[in-house]
């Protein structure tokens, strides 16, 4: 993650619309930098955080990655896919960065709680913080933070609505 230099940062976008409702997708170069749910407030929250990160100018704009992540989107929706194998730029803190690395470890058909998460990342105080970071995932469905649920094994806090989880 690096802050703000004075040359634009071309992000392209293009949207995807899935079974469980429509998303942005936005690229930076070879790496996907934004999945989240098109028009609800978390992806405009995502989009300028990667603005602040970077001298972002978003274009609705073809890109390679972006169509590679269609595709495994599809084949995970109908699916045929259990692991994305698309290059990631999540933009967030440190902190941030080392929850969505730890929701990476999550194997398909299994879920963690968010007690889990932290003692994961050695942080077993930290609950609200990860939780709170979880909450912030900019890279939904690649970076699964949809496998983590509450302690009671409900499904709590999904950001995307937790219908769509």
């Amino acid at each position: 993650m690096k802050k703000k230099d004075n040359a634009a940062q071309i992000v392209s976008i293009q949207y995807y619309h899935s079974p469980c409702g429509d998303l942005i997708l936005a690229s930076m170069g070879n790496a996907l930098c934004l999945c989240d749910w098109n028009g609800l407030p978390c992806a405009e929250r995502n989009k300028l955080r990667i603005g602040r990160y970077v001298n972002a100018d978003f274009r609705i704009a073809p890109s390679y990655v972006i169509e590679q992540a269609k595709r495994q989107l599809d084949e995970y929706f109908a699916g045929n896919r259990k692991e994305f194998h698309i290059p990631l730029h999540p933009v967030g803190t440190v902190f941030q960065l080392r929850v969505w690395r730890a929701l990476l470890d999550i194997p398909y058909g299994e879920t963690r709680n968010y007690l889990e998460v932290a003692k994961s990342i050695g942080n077993e105080k930290g609950v609200r913080a990860v939780a709170q970071a979880i909450g912030a995932n900019g890279i939904g469905i690649l970076i699964p933070c949809h496998r983590v649920i509450g302690s009671n094994r409900s499904l709590t806090g999904f950001r995307g609505r937790v219908d769509k989880k």
